[in-house]
């Protein structure tokens, strides 16, 4: 979901001028508040440096500009170039970079860099993964997400996706204010949230198996309806007395279903299957 305000260069524009694009799931951001709340969240200071997706018209990117001016600026949408970069002429330090985030070199950024953008939604389970595992992730992420999905990163054991579960392992989640559809062009038909993502000093992961721990979860979550003892067996090919045993040495009840473990009971439950 992309942000901006109908101005370019200074001078007004029709709303029929620019429209959004259905299909990159653009809506602009009308609502100045948000905007400052957004980039408020982040607590950005002259010296950082900052990544901005979808910056679109460029609304969250001129409120930015207000707290620094060491900002890259990616954006999908190529027709929306000259807008952009007509707008913001006089900001030389600013960067735009149009192609896909997918395909962005994250390691073109400093490190402690911080991700503050309004993103499309059908990017951002996406996004949550390739920050969360990069080489050089955010130090901070403030994004303007789906509520739905905002609530999938705070859940607790009970609730919990594939996604909480990882996203939980790497950062500190702060829920923040709540965006009714009326505040964007065109309206989407659901309730958006700001959400704050701090780094951990050290994930939450067995140490030296990050990867076996993130894959375990995932074969755990690839069937969800079935339960733990299923899907590892399935998913693992490894015979069910097997994964039983390991489940029970892990603690954790062989009928369990994925989205009730906690942390701790992945953590364990990786040291117990890589035995």
């Amino acid at each position: 979901m992309s942000t901006g305000c109908i101005t370019v260069g200074g001078n007004a524009m029709d709303d029929d001028q620019i429209t959004a694009k259905k299909s990159l799931g653009q809506h602009w951001l009308n609502d100045q508040s948000t905007l400052e709340d957004i980039a408020n969240l982040a607590d950005l200071k002259p010296q950082d440096s900052v990544l901005e997706i979808g910056p679109g018209l460029g609304s969250l990117t001129a409120t930015l500009l207000k707290k620094t001016k060491n900002i890259v600026a990616v954006e999908f949408d190529t027709n929306l170039q000259v807008q952009l970069q007509t707008r913001f002429k006089n900001e030389p330090t600013l960067q735009f970079y149009f192609e896909d985030i997918r395909r962005f070199n994250l390691n073109l950024l400093p490190a402690n860099y911080k991700l503050v953008a309004n993103i499309p939604y059908y990017i951002t389970n996406y996004l949550i993964r390739l920050i969360s595992e990069s080489a050089n992730p955010p130090a901070v992420a403030v994004l303007l997400i789906q509520k739905e999905v905002a609530d999938r990163l705070v859940a607790k054991p009970g609730a919990l996706s594939v996604l909480g579960v990882i996203a939980q392992a790497y950062w500190q989640i702060e829920p923040g204010p709540i965006v009714g559809p009326e505040q964007f062009t065109p309206p989407p038909k659901v309730n958006s949230q700001i959400i704050k993502l701090t780094r951990l000093g050290q994930p939450r992961l067995p140490q030296g198996r990050e990867k076996e721990f993130i894959h375990l979860v995932r074969i755990g979550f690839g069937q969800k309806r079935k339960t733990l003892l299923n899907s590892l067996s399935g998913g693992l090919h490894i015979a069910k007395p097997d994964v039983q045993a390991a489940l029970v040495s892990a603690a954790i009840a062989p009928n369990a279903r994925p989205q009730e473990l906690s942390h701790e009971d992945w953590r364990r439950l990786t040291d117990v299957i890589l035995k």
